[in-house]
């Protein structure tokens, strides 16, 4: 019985049984069908919105599968995707009636702590890097929720407590190894193949199928003291104003991002057990001894609702602090900007905006960059932000797919409001619609995109891998 599938060219192709078996006998890994047991799990991802059903999904066990998945799709044409971690949250991991290559399996972690540096495989997860790294008092600068995949979050950037102190994750990037749409493996650093490691450093997955990362590890820990203190929403104008003048000033061994939730949480019995808040959060990674008086502003500004604030494990602590409020099936649609300054008049639309949110799981974040972040040239990597220090984060968080339209238009009508005071583009693992607008991809890049398109039509000529924020070559 031969498999249906689409092709890269939108038609149908048919693949006979003996040229899958033949295909699935040369795996270590496995190939699901839409009729297999496991199938409905494997094509699952984090955001419970994505509602996908590939053709195929190819699980390897290690690159060789890769390498064969990817000579497999390219001699029939196939429609593609890669899935790494599973928690992209625009589902561009997943394809309908495509062929998934699912990296799931290939989660290992390997550190040298006299490098100090760790390989991660793509499958890997933010948890599971920190898990390997803490016992060496090291880190890779990564992101803040633990579920996040290491890969995705990689490739357009990367940003997390360590932000302000060691860069984002490509700023701590020293290779890339990486199977192109020709189905062969290559290695991606400063001295191999530099111009597609510049690349892969914020330009996505456009180049091929990334199956490992190079990082140099940074000491931190295993105490560092955390801000989380909770002032009132109604304070939020005042309150946002503070932290950007706090943060102007502050060590770049503390990062930080300011977070408006404008709704109350309803408990079972229908009790408000959330108040609408505005919180600062922050990280101070500097000498311990210094951590308290640092975040000593951030408690005492106001009279606040609540102080959690304290010393906190660095990697079981701080960096699982926030998985519970973004667990796996509930509905995400996230969109960002950039800013160069925030003026109040700006400040007036983000606070006016949130307080307008659809859903009472959702938030406003806005993150302080800055620091080692902005010390990279914008020409030196992909990713050119670089001269941006205020980055708003619009998050709809909801129960149920019923209510996709009111959470999407929240976001969408924040982000067209504010848009004009912004700079160009998106960050990319916070897209919005940018999986479906090129010109906001072009406008991530600025005057990086056209050496992108250039390294694209030498790796990718035929565009293969189009289903992430697609760079045409």
């Amino acid at each position: 019985m031969s498999v249906k599938i689409a092709t890269l060219n939108d038609a149908w192709t048919e693949v006979s049984e003996t040229v899958l078996s033949d295909f699935a006998a040369g795996l270590e890994g496995d190939i699901l069908r839409s009729d297999d047991d496991e199938y409905e799990s494997a094509r699952l991802i984090w955001n419970g919105m994505i509602d996908r059903r590939p053709a195929l999904i190819v699980r390897c066990a290690h690159e060789n599968d890769v390498i064969a998945a990817v000579r497999f799709v390219r001699a029939h044409n196939l429609r593609v995707s890669v899935r790494a971690g599973g928690h992209n949250v625009a589902g561009k991991a997943l394809c309908d009636d495509g062929v998934v290559i699912d990296l799931g399996g290939m989660n290992g972690v390997e550190v040298n702590p006299d490098a100090p540096s760790a390989f991660v495989q793509a499958g890997a997860r933010l948890g599971d890097v920190d898990e390997a790294t803490r016992p060496y008092g090291l880190a890779v600068p990564v992101g803040v929720v633990s579920r996040t995949g290491i890969a995705g979050l990689t490739l357009h950037g990367g940003m997390g407590w360590l932000l302000r102190r060691d860069g984002l994750t490509i700023d701590n990037l020293t290779a890339v190894e990486i199977v192109t749409a020709a189905g062969k493996k290559i290695t991606a650093s400063a001295d191999a193949n530099p111009d597609l490691f510049w690349a892969l450093r914020g330009g996505g997955g456009n180049f091929g199928v990334v199956t490992g990362f190079e990082y140099r590890l940074n000491p931190v820990g295993p105490q560092v003291w955390f801000a989380a203190v909770l002032y009132p929403f109604a304070e939020a104008k005042r309150a946002v104003a503070f932290w950007r003048e706090f943060m102007a000033g502050a060590p770049v061994e503390l990062s930080s991002f300011c977070v408006l939730r404008s709704r109350p949480m309803q408990s079972a019995e229908g009790k408000a057990d959330r108040q609408p808040v505005v919180a600062f959060l922050a990280c101070y990674s500097g000498p311990f001894e210094r951590g308290e008086e640092i975040i000593r502003p951030l408690r005492e500004w106001s009279k606040p609702i609540a102080d959690l604030s304290g010393p906190m494990d660095y990697h079981l602590g701080v960096q699982r602090l926030f998985d519970k409020d973004y667990p796996p099936g509930r509905c995400y649609y996230w969109d960002s900007l950039f800013f160069k300054a925030l003026d109040d008049s700006t400040i007036d639309q983000i606070v006016g905006h949130a307080a307008n949110s659809a859903s009472p799981l959702s938030s406003v974040n806005v993150w302080a960059l800055g620091g080692v972040m902005n010390g990279v040239s914008a020409g030196d990597t992909a990713f050119g932000k670089r001269d941006c220090h205020f980055m708003v984060a619009v998050e709809a968080n909801w129960e149920g797919k019923e209510h996709v339209e009111a959470n999407t238009a929240w976001v969408v009508d924040f982000v067209d409001a504010l848009r004009p005071m912004s700079q160009a583009g998106v960050y990319l693992n916070f897209p919005g619609a940018a999986g479906g607008k090129e010109q906001l991809v072009k406008g991530c890049y600025d005057k990086n995109f056209a050496r992108l398109r250039k390294i694209k039509r030498h790796y990718d000529p035929d565009n293969v891998w189009r289903g992430s924020f697609n760079i045409r070559p």
